[in-house]
This record gives C-alpha cells, sequence and structure tokens, in this order.
C-alpha cells in the first residue's frame, strides 16, 4: 500500500491552522495551487457527506466524494476521499498540533494500491506537497487570530 505523508511547521497558532483547514471559504484559496477545490456540503461532523469539486481534467470529472469519519476540534479531521467516477476509496487525515510557538500540521492520505495507486500517490503527492507549502502558507499569513482574512488581503474568498 503507498500513502503520502507530509509534515509542515507553521508559525501560526493551531486554533488559525484549524480555521484555514475546515473553512470552506478558504479551503479553495490554498487548493487554487493544485486543481483549486472547493468543497460542497462540507462541515466538520461525522457522517457528514460532501464533496470536492475543481475544474475538470480528461480523464477526470473534478469531482471527490468525501465522508467525515472523525473530528478532534482542533486537533483531526479524518475524512475518506473517492473519485466520483468510481475506484478505491482512500483516507485523509489532517493532525494539528502545537509545536513552539506556532503549529505542526501532518497531512495523510492512505489506502492506494496498485500500480494506479502508486502513480496517484505520487501524483497527488507532488501537488500536496506545493498546496501546504506555497498555498497554506499564504493563506495563514493572510489571516488575522480570529481566521479572518485581513483587511486588503489580495486573497478573495469563495462565497
Amino acid at each position: 500500500m503507498t500513502a503520502i505523508h507530509i509534515v509542515r511547521d507553521y508559525p501560526h497558532c493551531p486554533t488559525k491552522v484549524w480555521h484555514a483547514v475546515i473553512d470552506p471559504r478558504l479551503i479553495p484559496l490554498w487548493t487554487a495551487i493544485g486543481a483549486g477545490a472547493h468543497p460542497e456540503g462540507f462541515a466538520t461532523a461525522v457522517g457528514t457527506r460532501f464533496q470536492f469539486v475543481a475544474r475538470p481534467k480528461p480523464g477526470w470529472s473534478g469531482i471527490v466524494d468525501c465522508v467525515v469519519l472523525e473530528t478532534d476540534e482542533p486537533r483531526l479531521l479524518r475524512y475518506s476521499w473517492t473519485d466520483h467516477g468510481g475506484g478505491e476509496t482512500t483516507e485523509v487525515v489532517h493532525r494539528i498540533e502545537p509545536r513552539g510557538t506556532g503549529t505542526r500540521f501532518t497531512y495523510d492520505h492512505t489506502g492506494f494500491t496498485g500500480p494506479g495507486g502508486l502513480l496517484m500517490s505520487q501524483l497527488l503527492g507532488h501537488v500536496r506537497r506545493k498546496m501546504l507549502s506555497v498555498g497554506l502558507s499564504a493563506v495563514l499569513d493572510d489571516l488575522d487570530e480570529n481566521g479572518e482574512l485581513r483587511p486588503g488581503s489580495t486573497l478573495q474568498p469563495r462565497t
């Protein structure tokens, strides 16, 4: 089985990181360097069914079906991940923990199997590393301590 494991340290409090990761208006801002997916129907309640919707690409509808499996605010979000066109179900986990004066964010995406799973994990891993290094960092830098975009921010939340 193949997995994606990414750890990033951010100079921001865990509450701010949690907010950026779960706020449906903010998620497309940091995923924009990937496929720019936005969540539809997302809530952190266990059992919530939602979709990530992005621009379609050849061979991909742009839709991922998910179900929230576990939440421990502001430390853990775990959900299933299944391509809307079918295929294996994998699992995504976001772990947020205090680290010095900032936050350690751990992203795990597990359950990829076979040669297709290896290829998918390599593709997604590259994109996720960039999203978490560049995209999420930029969003966090533009948020105030309440998780709201600062006045004058060049980032535009999805309404």
